[in-house]
């Protein structure tokens, strides 16, 4: 279901349709979204935003599947990030207008396919952080024509991109002040990035550094817009990034707007770390996020005692954690009932094929009912989520019984 190279017919040949099974209908590997957990998630962190008086831009480049976009803009989300221009120009085709580029617009072919945006009617957002960044954009959407909304980025010294302390943002922000076709919307920065011993406290610093220089941008009167933008959060620390623009009360002179995207099917490696970190600053939440992404593969061979090889590898699911085991079935087994995989270990994953070292008993040739055979289809949970997704360019969303509800597509 992951192929790439086949046009777009071939691709869609055999692709499941509603009330399909995924044990016995479906060609394996295949990544999987679990409909209730992801329900749960969507309805989470909306919640989560309306409460700290913030609005919602999930970052798409997680799953670049405007199905999931849809979904999470009919959820309450503001709009949509994304990191590259190309990504904007799927997402806007598949419905949405309002997006934020959490990234630097450089180059003039990515201008080029941005001012298509704008003339069609896009409410579009990008960020700068040099002179020479603005000079381009001005010299490039003067000559078109066209108004650019910009948000100055606000980084750290060692880390990605951005200005490096305020004195830099206020320069940059008279800078555009300068240029009739760039517009001063917001301030944006990116905590992912902040390092210390202490990180709970050096990206609490970065918070409040990020709303002090935007009230000093108010102060000296350089947005252009009468609500600027200040946004950040990635999806590992955005309780503290709501929790210190809540307390500086940004409602009343900004739109505060979070960007975690890894939230929608959430994982179960760094990011359920993360989750349960979050949980323990903030214990008054209600339950958490739950793994909605998993990859669906078969046992192809029990070549010696005590080793199973999975056909799913580095081309199938991501890896900077090794894959999970979860549950295993029977392949066509109406039952459904899941078979055990304690002592199950995924020791190495080649291209497409991983290995998975048994407990003692298993997999011996005619075993008994339960033990591992080669046809068994194994559940494997993922870790960060957005080096699974592009893997694949259908996914099958399921129900409790594992009945494919809708094959989505992704555009990467």
């Amino acid at each position: 279901m992951n192929d790439s190279n086949h046009n777009h017919d071939e691709l869609h040949k055999g692709t499941p349709q509603t009330g399909n099974r995924l044990l016995a209908d479906v060609s394996l590997p295949a990544a999987v979204i679990h409909e209730p957990a992801l329900a749960h998630n969507l309805a989470w962190m909306q919640r989560f935003c309306d409460a700290h008086g913030a609005r919602l831009a999930p970052h798409g480049k997680t799953t670049m599947c405007p199905e999931l976009f849809q979904r999470q803009l009919a959820a309450g989300a503001w709009g949509i990030t994304l990191a590259t221009a190309v990504q904007c120009r799927a997402a806007f085709r598949h419905g949405v207008n309002r997006l934020l580029m959490a990234n630097q617009l450089v180059g003039e072919a990515n201008m080029a396919i941005v001012a298509g945006l704008l003339e069609a009617g896009a409410d579009f957002y990008c960020v700068v952080d040099s002179i020479a960044n603005v000079e381009q954009l001005a010299r490039y959407f003067t000559a078109r024509g066209l108004r650019l909304k910009v948000l100055i980025e606000l980084g750290v010294p060692g880390g990605r991109c951005g200005c490096r302390d305020t004195d830099e943002v206020m320069a940059l922000a008279e800078r555009i002040d300068s240029e009739q076709s760039l517009v001063l919307s917001g301030l944006e920065g990116y905590e992912g990035v902040v390092h210390g011993s202490d990180p709970e406290r050096a990206v609490r610093a970065y918070a409040w550094q990020l709303v002090e220089a935007a009230q000093g941008l108010v102060r000296d009167a350089l947005f252009e817009t009468s609500q600027p933008l200040i946004t950040a959060s990635g999806s590992a620390w955005y309780d503290m990034i709501a929790g210190v623009f809540h307390e500086a009360h940004l409602g009343k002179q900004f739109v505060p707007v979070l960007r975690p995207g890894c939230y929608v099917v959430h994982d179960h490696g760094i990011y359920r770390q993360a989750q349960r970190e979050v949980l323990a600053r903030r214990p008054e939440l209600e339950r958490g996020l739950k793994p909605a992404l998993e990859v669906y593969a078969q046992v192809v061979s029990l070549p010696e005692p005590g080793l199973a090889v999975i056909g799913m590898g580095k081309r199938d699911i991501g890896h900077d954690q090794l894959p999970e085991p979860l549950r295993r079935y029977r392949e066509g087994d109406e039952r459904q009932r899941p078979l055990p995989v304690e002592g199950w270990q995924l020791t190495k994953l080649m291209d497409q094929h991983a290995f998975i070292t048994l407990p003692p008993d298993e997999g011996e040739a005619g075993a008994a009912n339960g033990r591992t055979r080669v046809g068994d289809i194994v559940a494997f949970g993922v870790s960060h989520p957005c080096l699974t997704f592009d893997k694949w360019r259908r996914i099958c969303r399921v129900d409790e019984r594992l009945e494919v509800i809708e094959v989505m597509q992704t555009c990467f």
